[in-house]
């Protein structure tokens, strides 16, 4: 993974700024993220602390979160012991991926009490965890580890903290030249390869960083294998040892985005720099761990859109069949009335009969198939009877033909929605399902649902100081579109593409805060990644739902289409936050 020791040390580092800061409020918007927000330096920062088995991180953050209205016990648990409190240490247990947060706080009794926050950065086994550090006993941490689940390590409220097992490495920031060489040759001898040497001799050094330290070394003109790789292994760390860093991200040359906190001369192309680690975890983490988390909350709820798509596809194509069959019908007219007027040339036992057709203009004849258990008067009926069945039934067809057409747009303007869907706004879809009578209400007969009927908003500012709300589910929709927009407000919507509808809060706004508007529009929508997305643009005035509409339909006029290529950076770069209704 890309977060290392070195990523690590860099991160302490920068932490280190916030020792004496206070923690003013603790939150936990999901089940491995927890949120400090901090008064440190005359400022306000928010620390981001997280155990996402596949994206675990410590860095300072801008992002908003929402937060649920209960918090949960683990929360409740930092605020009671934390909240309030100050930072009065923040160190890393040696190069590991482990960091420890020393907090002084007062207790209930106003005696001065510390606690530890323990933030182990291991992929699928990070953690945070509570402890009282002078008896080592853990108050609690954010994932469970049963004895059942490990009989060497428990992480469970009122058990001693055991630290994960060590690896018997070595510190590659106190490695000196000849246990440096004499290990190489080992492993020469050995046939290990360098860089699985590096990895597995050295603590909190990275497939990543081993590949780094070879790349340098290639590069070099001349010297022995063993003292090139040495200068250049000790150069990087004499660097990361006196905190030199200089957080990079961009390309390698399988166009995999990699970071570090030192150089990477591995980057071969949209290299980016940064001022600090958390702005380069930040970019490079940037909606990934967000996506990933809600890829595995949507799953089921993907996999019934997709078939309920499917089914609506099948669905289209027996109509279309049935439509074609029906377009037919005047031709069993024509075959009915034939037989009617010539019931003495017909007889029973006939398998087909050939008469003129006196409809033609040319008077050509025309060949009709006949049921021979049937007399002459008997297949006439026959003929009359489908026809009427299939003129009455164009009719369904073609209003069952709009159904199906309004059931696809309807599974693919979800589809798209969940595409960016926050964890909140899952579960609004989730509910709009429910009310659509397409799932089945989750909540246990007894329980009483809260009731809600203010949506989460997403609320961004246009360089010009304008609100701009953007909704990113039907219920957001139908709330900012329907409920608070004003009627001289503007509305935005790509042009027959499935996405977000876009309010501008002023009658007054510049050609600025309308480009970004429509760069919102384009960006949450299914056009994303596409240039020239149309956008159209009208007055909420303009804007109406059909009776009866799917929710989130709505039909508009008086537009006029703007044409944008969605810009991602600059949608990043736009201030927003995120509260309910």
């Amino acid at each position: 993974m890309a977060l290392d020791g070195i990523v690590t040390r860099a991160i302490v580092h920068e932490l280190q700024g916030i020792r004496g800061g206070r923690i003013n409020k603790i939150h936990q918007p999901n089940d491995r993220d927890i949120v400090l927000n901090l008064r440190a330096q005359g400022g306000s920062v928010k620390l981001l602390l997280s155990a996402n088995p596949t994206f675990p991180r410590v860095h300072f953050t801008e992002q908003s979160f929402l937060n649920p209205t209960e918090a949960p016990m683990f929360c409740m648990l930092l605020r009671k012991h934390c909240e309030g409190g100050v930072i009065e240490k923040i160190t890393q247990v040696g190069m590991e991926r482990i960091i420890h947060m020393d907090i002084r706080q007062r207790d209930e009794l106003g005696d001065i009490s510390l606690k530890r926050i323990i933030i182990e950065l291991m992929g699928r086994h990070s953690n945070i965890i509570l402890l009282d550090p002078e008896t080592g006993v853990m108050l609690d941490g954010i994932h469970h580890v049963t004895p059942s689940i490990s009989s060497y390590r428990v992480i469970m409220p009122g058990f001693q903290y055991t630290e994960p097992p060590e690896q018997n490495k070595l510190n590659p920031l106190e490695t000196e030249e000849a246990a440096f060489i004499s290990s190489y040759q080992t492993a020469i001898e050995a046939e290990e390869a360098p860089k699985r040497w590096i990895v597995n001799t050295f603590t909190g050094l990275s497939p990543l960083i081993a590949e780094e330290i070879l790349a340098r070394v290639t590069n070099e003109v001349s010297g022995d294998s063993d003292r090139s790789l040495w200068r250049t292994f000790s150069h990087i760390m004499d660097d990361v040892r006196n905190h030199r860093f200089q957080p990079v991200s961009g390309l390698n040359a399988q166009d995999k985005v990699i970071f570090s906190a030192i150089p990477l001369t591995l980057i071969q192309e949209g290299r980016k720099e940064y001022a600090t680690i958390s702005e380069c975890m930040e970019d490079f983490f940037g909606e990934k761990a967000e996506r990933d988390t809600v890829k595995q909350k949507v799953s089921d709820l993907l996999r019934f859109l997709q078939n309920e798509r499917s089914k609506n596809l099948k669905k289209l194509d027996y109509l279309h069949q049935d439509l074609a069959e029906a377009e037919d019908a005047d031709q069993f007219r024509i075959y009915g009335e034939l037989l009617f007027a010539s019931l003495h040339e017909v007889k029973k036992g006939d398998k087909e009969v050939t008469l003129t057709n006196f409809y033609d203009e040319e008077q050509r004849p025309m060949t009709i198939p006949l049921d021979p258990l049937l007399n002459p008067s008997d297949n006439a009926q026959r003929y009359f009877k489908k026809y009427n069945k299939y003129k009455n039934s164009l009719a369904v067809i073609d209003e069952q033909l709009e159904k199906t057409h309004e059931e696809i747009r309807y599974m693919d303007n979800l589809l798209q929605q969940l595409a960016h869907a926050s964890m909140n706004d899952i579960e609004e879809i989730r509910e709009e399902l429910v009310q659509q009578g397409y799932l089945r209400d989750r909540v246990k007969k007894g329980k009483k649902k809260k009731k809600n009927d203010r949506p989460t908003l997403h609320v961004y500012t246009s360089s010009e100081g304008i609100e701009l709300l953007v909704g990113k589910n039907n219920l957001q929709n139908e709330y900012v579109t329907n409920r608070l927009a004003g009627p001289n407000d503007t509305w935005l919507h790509t042009k027959d593409i499935p996405g977000s509808h876009v309010v501008i809060r002023a009658e007054q706004f510049g050609d600025t805060t309308l480009e970004e508007a429509a760069q919102l529009a384009a960006y949450f929508s299914q056009a994303k990644q596409s240039s020239s997305v149309p956008v159209d643009a009208t007055l909420i005035r303009h804007v109406r739902k059909p009776s009866g509409a799917k929710p989130g339909f709505v039909i508009y006029d008086h537009q006029r289409t703007l044409f944008i290529t969605p810009d991602e950076e600059l949608i990043k770069k736009l201030p927003n936050r995120i509260k309910n209704g």
